[in-house]
């Protein structure tokens, strides 16, 4: 008599759950990663860890809740750059005045995820200059990974050169990064994560591991920040809004896009695109950077997620992740550079996407991707691509394809450079 088989097949539910606990395991570095990133902005790590976190949180909730779609907001990789480099660094704004930038940014957002704008913007900008700012993005990820490890310093016969093979910190950083990159490679499920483990045990190993405190509550404890508004009538802080909500409209519109592609439930765009604008405005009273949507959501879709339980279900592990701030505390920077570089490395890829045939695509490109990371500027990297676009496509008589916003854009950008000579 033959054996039957009566092992019943996992509930949707069951799936959805699972899916949203792979995709917490995917993306919960982001909480030490983004406040590595926020305390070169002016803020406390704890701090910057707690804002990460319930950014997440209420994205992941919003995002199951409105949208009912299985992916994964979290404050992002590039956009955080953005904001701590760019527009508090390099613009010279305060921490709370970078927040008032979200803010603004914010707003404009919901006004184009909400409207006819959308569709609008995504018509004028060229795919060239889109894919060109994700690269530059990645580039300038990979620099700031390199730095924090270590792997190359300020040079003294150049601007940069090689860092010492025989600093520990160094030593740990490289040995990290090649265990990242295995993990990765071979698609270990929370690869990152794993990563980041490894990376403080090397270093408590090397003896770099500094002490810190594992209390949960200090005295710079802060949960709601207030955006500042300051600095509205400058025109650093409206250089500094323009490029954000380029930012936050076009990742969000890509990764959406392909994300619900992926699942074969395209019907979800308005409302997914809706929710991450509505979750980005959030931020900027959390103290972080915008959410947006992660290119991680593509494990949770993989791993059968199909409706926004998946997300909620994410989002709650990312609430429990407050318990384990003082844990979080001991992960050094030579854990975390390594991601920033693979991270970088996979944002690269869209350059995959850039018709370098065409001149007229490629040189406004590689403008937009070379000088991201060469000025240390995102905002900077922008200008000199969204110039050079229409000079170029006017050079070769291609001028029926500059749209006028491409042409306001420019002049916007090339304004703000004029500014900035005669001293404003």
């Amino acid at each position: 008599m033959s054996q039957q088989h009566n092992k019943k097949p996992d509930s949707p539910v069951r799936k959805d759950i699972t899916a949203g606990i792979v995709g917490y395991l995917t993306t919960v570095y982001i909480v030490a990663v983004n406040s590595s990133i926020l305390s070169d902005a002016g803020i406390s790590v704890q701090n910057g860890m707690i804002a990460t976190i319930l950014a997440s949180v209420i994205g992941c909730l919003l995002l199951g809740f409105w949208a009912n779609a299985p992916m994964i907001l979290i404050p992002g990789m590039g956009v955080n750059a953005l904001f701590a480099y760019s527009i508090v660094q390099g613009s010279g704004l305060s921490f709370q005045e970078g927040l008032g930038v979200v803010l603004v940014s914010s707003l404009l957002f919901i006004v184009v995820a909400n409207t006819r704008m959308a569709t609008w913007l995504q018509k004028a900008i060229p795919d060239a200059l889109k894919h060109a700012i994700t690269v530059g993005l990645g580039f300038f990820l990979t620099l700031i990974g390199l730095e924090k490890g270590g792997i190359v310093v300020r040079g003294e016969h150049a601007l940069v050169e090689l860092g010492s093979f025989t600093s520990p910190t160094v030593l740990v950083s490289l040995l990290t990064l090649a265990i990242g990159v295995f993990l990765f490679v071979k698609n270990v499920p929370g690869h990152f994560l794993f990563t980041m483990i490894s990376g403080t045990a090397l270093a408590y190993f090397f003896g770099i591991l500094e002490g810190k405190s594992t209390g949960l509550i200090t005295s710079d404890i802060q949960w709601v920040f207030t955006p500042s508004l300051s600095a509205i009538d400058e025109i650093a802080f409206w250089m500094s809004v323009f490029p954000l909500t380029i930012v936050l409209v076009f990742e969000n519109m890509g990764l959406l896009n392909g994300q619900l592609s992926m699942l074969k439930q395209p019907e979800k765009f308005k409302r997914s695109f809706q929710t991450t604008s509505f979750s980005a405005l959030t931020c900027a009273f959390f103290g972080t950077s915008p959410t947006v949507s992660s290119a991680e959501s593509a494990a949770v879709i993989a791993s059968d997620g199909k409706t926004g339980k998946a997300s909620i279900t994410t989002g709650l592990l990312f609430l429990l992740t407050i318990g384990f701030i003082p844990l979080i505390s001991w992960i050094p920077s030579v854990a975390v550079s390594p991601i920033l570089i693979i991270v970088g490395a996979l944002m690269v890829q869209n350059i995959r996407h850039i018709s370098l045939d065409d001149i007229s695509e490629a040189i406004p490109a590689f403008f937009i991707m070379a000088m991201i990371p060469f000025t240390y500027s995102i905002a900077d990297g922008m200008a000199f691509g969204f110039i050079a676009y229409p000079i170029v496509k006017f050079a070769i008589g291609k001028r029926n394809e500059v749209s006028i916003p491409i042409v306001i854009i420019a002049c916007l950008f090339l304004a703000e450079f004029v500014f900035k000579a005669i001293g404003h």
